[in-house]
């Protein structure tokens, strides 16, 4: 149901009615985020929360025709994410309502459509988010996830299919335990059995078996229970890169797909086979332990973690899984195993993707309650909203391995009133629990000794204690309680920060703030991102990603920059101190002034020596730090080449190496991959380096650079690192920002060869050459 839909801005008399013959109506497929194309203003409504960019309300409507035979099926249509305050129709018929914009949805078409040759259906679709401030970033507009139409036998499982946990397990068993509830939407009643079968990871039959039968009455619905042993199953895991050594580039490292099993269920009345589902899950056993922190498949690990908004720079809050698969490979390479989905459900495809690349998962619900932080969020909602999205988001994510703890909420302002944010957490906590007894539930606390979390009962209320910065906090809260399980839920980059959850066993795990720059959440115009990542919105590592591996990674890694101030410390309430963080450190060995002058150098590396060489002189070696701080050189600068050589006893095991700019002379482009799939969820990232006449970036180049590109392919986005830029994302060309910026390459066709050319005045052109190919089936 992707295809073929047509959109419009504003709000025209009659839009639900379905006729094409205004005019202004756009043809095009979905995922679509239309707030992304702009323009910037300061006036738009969102304000530095959502970017400076518009809001407002669209429409989108689908034609879509049904065979014959569906007259005697069920008819659904499942949406994964409208942003925001979407209402439905079909056929002129209002179907529903939802406000969040984050949530999946389903309702049902059945009886109002018509069926067979020459009978069209029109589906509307009304989103409005034009009351601003409604977020506290940039949310998006538009239905901006997958949609799909669903048809069943009146005698069907039930939305989001079985529910299959893992309740014992070790290397050498596991119990595995399928409900599964059916449906009966036939006008009668009807008996039925469940047939499950457990197929391996290589797709080889394991186990079968069937239920006893189950007569469910007309209109009703019956629980199924089944359960499997299967001897030494293959344990889901979280997987480090085995390349060494560690760089941080956005080329795929060489891993083992996750050990993913499948359940085949199928839904039969005597003869007749009515309904079916597979069903993806990874078998391990987690837990939070009060003394120890987090354990997987009975390893001791903290959550390395981070925080990810849904947008992704200049595509939006439309984000192909391609994307999403280059920054989770990014962080990978960082020494990254956790992502907080701050603060809101993320797509399903999101979660699959973490599932096979490795990730652990926090599932985060709300950033508000019934006290909002804007005129406009979701505090207008929750009262009548929360329980329904808390529900429908655990049904659908519950299967996947990678979630190991819910998060209830970020800040909560709430918890002032301790008796009324007790009330709401209890029902919340209760509802998580009801649809999903494996697993425990969070929040990220926020100020909680100002609210008195930890001495009235708020706190105690959750399975593991979440709280956002303020370590020392936390570790006291333990300390008070040992039998409390703690996890920070959001945390600034500093060492002290690391050395917090490193040097304390019953700390869990920490997520940063973030790991990638998003967009909104500005204080002030012209600035329409927040700069907070290890990466920027390309992709680029800032200098502290560097510094962070050294911490996270057990690749031998090492990493030079310059460093001309000394650093800023994170602010205790960042939400209410802003810090406009200015750069402090540059990978580069190209200072402004080229004369001779001090500079102070700054090595991270995780390897026992590091020796520093400038233009083949060694400036001598320095040991590990057992502190986990950066090891300093005071330099005299001179142009040429700088090197740090790492070692581990007598080996070096790893290099950086950093060279002088010249003048800006070529475009040198690079591009993740070399072959371009053609579907929605497959992108190129190609990076656009200004170098000098040796190949050295030169740090300071901020030329225009134009796109050009032929062959069966388009470029849906331009982006650069540049936080403060007001360039369309949507366009053929962009300044690059410290000598860099992308475009985004999508196939249009199944095969071929796309050549992207990249110019700009003065310099040499370069070129490059993807292969558009026929996409292959995901695995969902």
């Amino acid at each position: 149901m992707d295809a073929g839909w047509r959109f419009t801005l504003g709000d025209p008399a009659g839009a639900e009615q379905p006729a094409f013959d205004d005019g202004g109506w756009r043809p095009l497929s979905v995922p679509h985020d239309w707030s992304i194309e702009g323009p910037f203003a300061d006036t738009n409504r969102t304000g530095g929360a959502g970017g400076f960019l518009p809001a407002g309300i669209g429409w989108y409507r689908k034609p879509f025709a049904l065979p014959g035979a569906y007259a005697q099926r069920r008819v659904f249509i499942d949406f994964d994410g409208v942003m925001a305050n979407s209402d439905v129709w079909v056929n002129g018929l209002h179907l529903g309502h939802r406000p969040y914009g984050y949530v999946s949805f389903r309702y049902e078409l059945t009886g109002h459509l018509q069926f067979g040759e020459g009978k069209t259906n029109l589906l509307a679709v009304r989103v409005d988010n034009s009351a601003q401030p409604a977020s506290r970033w940039y949310a998006g507009a538009g239905i901006y996830r997958h949609v799909r139409l669903v048809a069943t036998d009146p005698v069907h499982l039930d939305q989001w299919g079985p529910f299959v946990t893992t309740p014992q397990v070790s290397s050498s068993q596991a119990v595995i335990h399928v409900q599964a509830t059916v449906v009966n939407q036939s006008a009668t009643p009807r008996e039925v059995t469940i047939e499950s079968a457990i197929l391996a990871p290589d797709g080889r039959l394991l186990r079968t078996d069937g239920t006893p039968p189950q007569t469910i009455a007309r209109g009703q619905s019956a629980v199924f229970h089944q359960q499997f042993t299967l001897d030494h199953p293959r344990l889901w895991n979280v997987i480090t890169p085995a390349h060494e050594p560690s760089t941080l580039n956005s080329q795929p490292s060489t891993f083992p797909p996750q050990p993913l099993y499948r359940l085949s269920t199928r839904v039969r009345s005597g003869s007749a086979s009515l309904d079916d589902a597979v069903t993806t899950f990874g078998i391990r056993e987690a837990r939070f332990e009060a003394a120890t922190g987090f354990w997987l498949n009975g390893r001791n690990l903290k959550l390395k973690g981070v925080c990810l908004h849904h947008d992704a720079g200049g595509l939006g809050a439309a984000v192909p899984l391609g994307a999403w698969e280059r920054r989770l490979e990014l962080l990978r390479q960082a020494g990254c195993n956790a992502i907080r989905t701050s603060h809101n459900p993320v797509a399903p495809e999101f979660l699959d993707l973490c599932d096979r690349m490795g990730f652990l998962v926090m599932d985060e619900m709300f950033d508000c309650w019934t006290v909002g932080k804007n005129h406009y969020d979701y505090h207008l909602y929750f009262k009548e909203w929360s329980q329904r999205d808390v529900h429908d988001t655990v049904c659908r994510d519950r299967n996947h391995p990678c979630i190991v703890v819910y998060s209830a909420g970020n800040e909560i302002h709430d918890t002032p009133k301790a008796e009324l944010a007790k009330g709401i957490l209890r029902g919340l906590v209760e509802e998580f629990h009801q649809s999903d007894p494996s697993r425990p539930v969070s929040q990220a606390l926020f100020r909680p000794n100002a609210s008195h979390d930890y001495t009235n009962g708020l706190a105690d209320l959750l399975d593991v204690i979440g709280q956002n910065y303020r370590e020392e906090e936390l570790l006291a809260a333990h300390e008070a309680r040992p039998e409390r399980k703690i996890l920070g839920t959001e945390n600034g980059h500093d060492r002290k920060v690391w050395l917090a959850l490193r040097d304390h066993p019953p700390y869990a795990g920490q997520f940063l703030w973030t790991g990638f720059d998003y967009l909104g959440e500005s204080r002030r115009w012209p600035v329409i991102g927040a700069g907070s990542g290890l990466f920027d919105r390309t992709g680029a590592p800032r200098p502290r990603a560097f510094q962070r591996q050294s911490w996270w990674s057990d690749q031998p890694m090492v990493h030079i920059v310059r460093r001309i101030a000394p650093e800023e410390a994170t602010p205790s309430d960042p939400g209410f101190n802003p810090l406009t963080r200015r750069q402090e450190e540059f990978s580069d060995w190209t200072p402004r002034d080229t004369a001779p002058h001090p500079e102070e150098v700054e090595v991270y590396s995780n390897c026992e020596q590091v020796e520093l060489v400038l233009n083949g002189k060694s400036l001598g070696s320095q040991p590990l730090p057992p502190d986990a701080s950066p090891r300093v050189w005071k330099v005299q600068f001179e142009p040429g080449t700088i090197n740090a050589l790492g070692r581990n006893g007598h080996r070096v095991v790893a290099r950086h190496e950093l060279r002088t700019a010249g003048k800006p002379v070529k475009i040198v482009l690079a591009a993740d991959r070399a072959r371009l799939n053609s579907d929605w969820d497959d992108v190129v990232y190609v990076t656009a380096t200004v170098t000098d006449k040796k190949g050295v970036l030169v740090p300071d180049a901020t030329d225009l650079i134009t796109f050009r590109l032929s062959g069966p392919g388009r470029i849906p986005a331009v982006d650069s690192g540049d936080n403060s830029s007001h360039e369309p994302f949507q366009a053929d060309m962009r300044h690059a920002c410290q000598g860099r910026c992308i475009a985004l390459l999508k196939a249009t066709g199944p095969s071929g060869r796309l050549k992207l050319v990249a110019s700009a005045p003065g310099l040499t052109s370069g070129t490059i050459t993807v292969k558009a190919v026929a996409a292959p089936q995901r695995d969902q």
